[in-house]
């Protein structure tokens, strides 16, 4: 089995058993060249597809032992996670204690059981959109596949149905408007990495551009 995979199963299980503390990233809660903002601005490809629940997929593929195509209703049916967690965007600026709900990675991980060579997650989006992340920063505790924020169901223009959130990135590597997740045993650029945006977009190092 992935040992990525069983350490991040020993992180979850601590999480819910109220043990795991959250990993102490700055001692600026605000990473360097962000501002704190209270509202949640809106940023796209300026495609916002209209995907009707009876219609919605997520597929789930690539280098796993049980790959899934979940339609609304069974995605629902998956256990639900609620965390909050801060929000920064490249663009500058950063919301803090933002609520969301949806279902873990971990959860989504544990039911297609990633191989042992699977190092990468690649996600594809219903308008367009790609983005990449190494499966150790997907398998982080507090990375979801979201459909809910301060508890109503995400917007259209915030990525709804459903998006991916990855607190400690910044927020491009989350893809709106979800639909495809591909585990690969190598990198594969996405939309804005191809085009000069860092590949680990790491907030607390100011990790913008490659």
């Amino acid at each position: 089995m992935n040992d990525r995979y069983i350490a991040a199963k020993e992180r979850w299980a601590a999480k819910m058993a109220g043990k795991a503390k959250p990993q102490v990233r700055s001692t600026d809660r605000l990473p360097p060249g962000q501002h704190e903002v209270r509202n949640f601005p809106v940023l796209d490809l300026g495609i916002r597809p209209e995907v009707s629940l009876d219609q919605w997929e997520l597929k789930i593929s690539g280098k796993v032992e049980n790959p899934v195509t979940l339609n609304w209703e069974q995605f629902m049916a998956l256990p639900q996670f609620e965390d909050v967690s801060d929000f920064h965007c490249v663009t500058t600026w950063s919301q803090y204690d933002m609520r969301f709900k949806g279902v873990a990675f971990f959860t989504l991980a544990d039911l297609v059981k990633p191989k042992p060579e699977a190092s990468h997650v690649y996600f594809k989006s219903y308008d367009g959109y790609s983005t990449n992340n190494a499966l150790d920063v997907c398998l982080d505790d507090d990375v979801m596949i979201a459909h809910s924020w301060n508890g109503v169901p995400l917007t259209k223009e915030h990525g709804g149905p459903a998006r991916v959130i990855i607190p400690k990135r910044y927020a491009w590597k989350g893809a709106k408007f979800v639909r495809e997740i591909i585990f690969l045993d190598r990198d594969l650029l996405g939309f804005w990495e191809l085009r000069g945006y860092s590949n680990t977009a790491d907030p607390w190092t100011d990790d913008r551009f490659s």
